[in-house]
């Protein structure tokens, strides 16, 4: 079984903060990094932010500061913590294991994601 569940998005004004959680089935998530990517309207599907089994972290320039990403591996879940929402933060939030196949692609797995608005 393969699942990805993603939870935590809302509309929220710029300068606001969400967090999302991310549960994912042990065939994804166990021994394995994980990502949070984005879709926004109109545009492909970019990668946000990485974490690897014992912790390490990257993020894409633009939320550098602003987004803290983390796991817990007992729970087999990830949490996207964001603050300081920009409007250029609106997209359709997924998560999925790093690194991922982006464009869509019959061999890669995507849940149904998260919105978050951060309307002006």
């Amino acid at each position: 079984q393969v699942h990805l569940v993603e939870s935590g998005g809302d509309s929220v004004y710029p300068g606001g903060s969400l967090r999302l959680s991310c549960v994912a089935s042990d065939n994804i998530f166990n021994q394995r990094a994980m990502g949070w990517y984005r879709q926004a309207p109109g545009k492909a599907r970019e990668w946000v932010a990485a974490i690897f089994m014992a912790g390490s972290t990257n993020y894409r320039n633009d939320v550098l500061d602003r987004f803290t990403v983390s796991r817990d591996n007992t729970k087999n879940t990830m949490y996207l913590q964001m603050n300081d929402l920009k409007p250029e933060d609106t997209a359709v939030y997924y998560c999925n294991r790093f690194p991922a196949v982006l464009p869509p692609s019959p061999n890669e797995y995507w849940g149904q994601g998260t919105q978050v608005t951060v309307s002006s």
